[in-house]
């Protein structure tokens, strides 16, 4: 019985060390692999990083660099240009671990992705006003950075954030604009004022806002409702009074140049779409 003791308890210090060997090695590995991923992100080898980044979380979803290496693959899809992939492991990210103490992170590169996507290809070498493009990417942009500060006050991020929302709502009242002068173009009067009160109503202090205002009042006046059209021209008086639509008694100066010149019954019926 004495050496069957001492059998035994020599198998359970080896199997003890064995064991121990294999986690320091497994420890050791994780390591390995987070901190070439490291270097991957710093040399700017973004598709290196993901790479590494995947396996990393593959072999070790459990592991000590599991929600750091789910977090920073979200910087290298964007910063390898691929936004939806950016976008998806952020949303994983914030579902998965929506009390992590970096998950304002996630958020704000989620906002970063939609904030630069619309800087394609050809912004690069021709000119081009951003608010005359598809203002998709910049709505979700706003929204994301939206959420941000509404959940994360004080986060490190949010200053910046709220510069580049100053920037999208520009940018959004704008695109709106663009479309309202188009409707009255068209003779679609009616999208054309509910498009300036849109802007008037949701984005307060964007430049935009004064023509959004001399949109209404011109709609109103197409409309022959005047009511409406005096609303709006007493705000745009009492609050622009040196907007290039009024004259130097404050009266409204028509643009009939970019005006509908008949209007038909197909045009009508569709408000200024056909026809």
């Amino acid at each position: 019985m004495r050496y069957i003791t001492v059998i035994l308890l020599s198998l359970a210090l080896i199997t003890g060390c064995s064991k121990d060997e294999v986690e320091d090695d497994l420890e050791a590995t994780e390591l390995a692999y987070y901190t070439s991923a490291q270097d991957s992100l710093r040399a700017g080898n973004y598709a290196g990083a993901i790479q590494k980044l995947q396996l990393l979380e593959s072999r070790f979803p459990f592991g000590r660099y599991a929600e750091q290496a789910q977090l920073e693959i979200i910087f290298a899809y964007y910063k390898s240009a691929q936004p939806e992939a950016a976008r998806s492991a952020a949303d994983r990210f914030i579902r998965l671990h929506p009390t992590h103490p970096n998950v304002d992170y996630a958020y704000y590169l989620k906002g970063m992705v939609s904030y630069e996507q619309d800087k394609n290809f050809l912004s690069s070498f021709i000119p081009m006003d951003p608010s005359t493009r598809d203002p998709g990417a910049a709505r979700e942009s706003f929204q994301d950075f939206s959420q941000l500060i509404n959940r994360f006050p004080n986060s490190e991020y949010a200053p910046d954030a709220q510069k580049r929302m100053k920037y999208l709502r520009n940018l959004l009242a704008t695109a709106e604009i663009h479309v309202a002068r188009y409707y009255i173009k068209r003779g679609a009067y009616v999208a054309a004022a509910n498009r300036g009160r849109y802007v008037f109503e949701n984005f307060q202090g964007a430049v935009a806002v004064p023509d959004a205002l001399a949109i209404m009042v011109e709609a109103y006046q197409l409309l022959k409702m005047n009511d409406l059209a005096e609303e709006a021209l007493l705000v745009l008086n009492s609050n622009y009074p040196e907007h290039k639509s009024l004259d130097d008694q404050g009266n409204f100066k028509t643009n009939k140049g970019i005006r509908a010149k008949g209007r038909g019954w197909l045009n009508v019926v569709t408000f200024g779409l056909l026809g």
